[in-house]
């Protein structure tokens, strides 16, 4: 039975980075993948942040399987066929060192897989990690997986086996979620000649936008949808709190084909061909939901500890910053000879130090505030469409008639008194 120093359970960026970090340390690492190869069930939005990405592989933009260079990101707000946008672009975004591209994880973990190889890590595809192994004391000794003679010894466990957490859940380091802490997540990826996607988006060649769509989109319920530029396809997809899906009794699929549907979005993605789709839990439960990350012989990385900042629509780069430290605390922790839990609470405690926890902790109030104030989602776009509509439109009506046309319709769909509870609520929360 081969021993290994770390052992990790997932081969996607927060996996690979911890594999990577550990290897680099001097540790003899194993990367264990349950997909026909890394990436093959991986999902996610599509955008990948260049800092933490080049703090693992400085200027990796020169080779990695990259999309496009997002050098635009957009918000519109949809109400019923209306819809008000904004955003901001910086031609600078498109240069070294970048801010952010469009990817696509198939291509993009077998690039990154490829490259933890290249530093020493070992990975084994199609193998199903079941349980922890432990000792009679119940000390954590390695993992046991579906295969003959399938046990694997290690002295420490690094979990980065997705939303769905099932080892780290054995483990009694995860609870069972609740609906309100994770999103069903919907996607495909539309072909569409890049020249049609840079006239569409007016972009020049090779540059990439980011549309992000609030409101109608997801029929009022919470969540987001989107639309991201690949080189000559387009990610479009749609994500809702499973809680709400389940009380409204809706379909993620039916959202999907609603949000192709909408004028905005029919006419950005009109004679493109699906080409994948794909589905996906996130976690979205916030500070809150974050579960116990360690204990003897374990770490928790990525998704599999609630590290999603649905705010800002950040994940990935959270999942490889808390893969580096994982990495780098499991080789310390090997090298001193202790592997104790408390030695592991190094990882959470270094974690806080970064911006990971700092910023969960900064919004660990948002889940409550939306699921408790469906207005944000239902009355607020309303709002802005009808003040838009009432502003644009050039007509007869003297300008200060205008104004008070337009506080009418405001206060006649929220009272003053809810709009000043409700600012302070977001200031309060979001401040």
């Amino acid at each position: 039975m081969e021993e290994f120093d770390v052992i990790v359970v997932g081969a996607g960026p927060a996996g690979l980075a911890a594999a990577m970090t550990a290897a680099r340390n001097g540790m003899k690492t194993i990367v264990i993948e349950r997909g026909e190869f890394p990436g093959a069930k991986n999902v996610m939005g599509g955008v990948l942040y260049t800092q933490p990405t080049s703090r693992l592989l400085p200027e990796f933009w020169k080779e990695a399987p990259l999309e496009r260079p997002v050098v635009e990101q957009r918000y519109a707000f949809l109400e019923g066929d209306n819809s008000f946008a904004a955003g901001y672009r910086s031609p600078a975004w498109g240069d070294p060192p970048y801010n952010a591209h469009t990817v696509l994880r198939a291509k993009f973990d077998r690039w990154l897989a490829k490259k933890a190889e290249a530093e020493g890590v070992l990975i084994i595809t199609e193998t199903v990690v079941e349980d922890l192994l432990y000792k009679r004391d119940g000390a954590v000794i390695g993992v046991t997986t579906g295969r003959a003679e399938g046990d694997v010894l290690g002295k420490v466990v690094i979990l980065a086996e997705g939303v769905n957490a099932l080892i780290a859940k054995k483990a009694g380091l995860h609870n069972q979620l609740g609906p309100e802490h994770v999103a069903v997540a919907v996607k495909e990826i539309i072909s569409l000649p890049r020249e049609k996607i840079e006239d569409r988006f007016c972009l020049e060649p090779g540059q990439g936008a980011t549309l992000e769509l609030l409101g109608d989109s997801t029929a009022g319920m919470i969540g987001t949808a989107f639309i991201y530029t690949n080189q000559d396809s387009l990610s479009v997809g749609v994500g809702v709190l499973l809680s709400e899906l389940i009380k409204k009794q809706a379909n993620p699929n039916d959202l999907l084909e609603r949000l192709k549907s909408h004028p905005m979005v029919r006419k950005l993605i009109s004679g493109g061909e699906t080409k994948e789709y794909m589905g996906h839990l996130i976690p979205e439960g916030g500070y809150k939901a974050i579960p116990k990350m360690y204990r003897q012989g374990v770490l928790v990385v990525g998704d599999t500890g609630m590290l999603v900042n649905g705010i800002h629509r950040e994940g990935s780069n959270l999942a490889m910053v808390s893969g580096m430290v994982a990495g780098e605390v499991a080789a310390g922790a090997i090298n001193s000879h202790d592997l104790s839990e408390q030695s592991m609470r190094t990882y959470q405690d270094r974690l806080k130090e970064t911006f990971v926890l700092k910023d969960l902790y900064k919004y660990r109030n948002s889940a409550h505030l939306f699921e408790e104030n469906p207005q944000f989602f239902t009355t607020y776009p309303e709002i802005l469409s009808d003040v838009a509509r009432e502003f644009f439109t050039v007509d007869n009506v003297p300008k200060a008639d205008k104004q008070k046309l337009i506080w009418k319709e405001i206060v006649g769909k929220r009272s003053k008194g809810d709009l000043a509870r409700d600012l302070w609520k977001l200031w309060r929360t979001m401040g």
